[in-house]
């Protein structure tokens, strides 16, 4: 698959018989962008994923994914993000494996969820992953929620205030990726979701704090 950098509304993009997807329109046999993006040229179809609300990937970014395919050398993981992010072996076991005897879904299997650390993104998005270094881990028994990426610093809260205000009223842990992801275990995890996704939702209110206080109660 070619992916490139971002495309501006009306600006043409290569269609070669491919059918059209979505975020783009047709004229005369060319195909143009819909909206600002980041155009997906397949074997088959031509689209363009909108940047608004889209996570673009930075080295040093904490992110939650999950493994979508056991590699060769390594795993595929969706970072929720329009590029996939690879995990390398030697990034996410700190011991020699063989890999013509090893299966390496018994390290992670497709449908793991992985805490771990953007280590690499090319000027062409090829974009890498990490397990080596301190936090990253698999996590195990919760359920991960998706947000706006851009309003995750208001759900943290100034000095994480504001998840630590959650988390101290409904008990439960509470990961956050900066990709949008979030991870959440515990009893009151429905308590945490709704107070979340109220953060998201009224994110430029005033007195967003002591709202989210009362509905938790207290």
């Amino acid at each position: 698959m070619e992916t490139r950098e971002v495309v501006l509304p009306g600006e043409l993009i290569e269609r070669k018989g491919r059918k059209i997807g979505k975020g783009v329109y047709a004229e005369n046999d060319r195909v143009f962008a819909k909206v600002l993006g980041i155009p997906r040229i397949d074997e088959d179809e031509v689209s363009v994923i909108p940047l608004s609300g889209v996570y673009i990937p930075s080295v040093g970014d904490r992110v939650i994914g999950i493994v979508t395919q056991v590699e060769i050398s390594g795993w595929s993981v969706d970072i929720n993000s329009p590029y996939t992010a690879f995990l390398p072996l030697s990034e996410g076991v700190d011991f020699f494996v063989d890999v013509t005897r090893t299966d390496l879904s018994r390290f992670f299997d497709v449908n793991d969820v992985i805490f771990c650390r953007i280590s690499r993104v090319t000027k062409s998005k090829i974009v890498q992953v990490s397990m080596r270094d301190l936090g990253s881990r698999k996590m195990r028994d919760g359920i991960i929620i998706k947000v706006t990426p851009s309003k995750v610093p208001r759900i943290i809260g100034k000095g994480g205030s504001m998840i630590n205000l959650i988390k101290n009223k409904t008990g439960c842990d509470i990961v956050i990726g900066q990709n949008g992801v979030i991870w959440i275990r515990g009893e009151r995890k429905d308590k945490a979701i709704e107070a979340i996704l109220t953060i998201e939702n009224e994110s430029h209110v005033i007195g967003l704090t002591e709202k989210i206080e009362k509905m938790l109660g207290g």
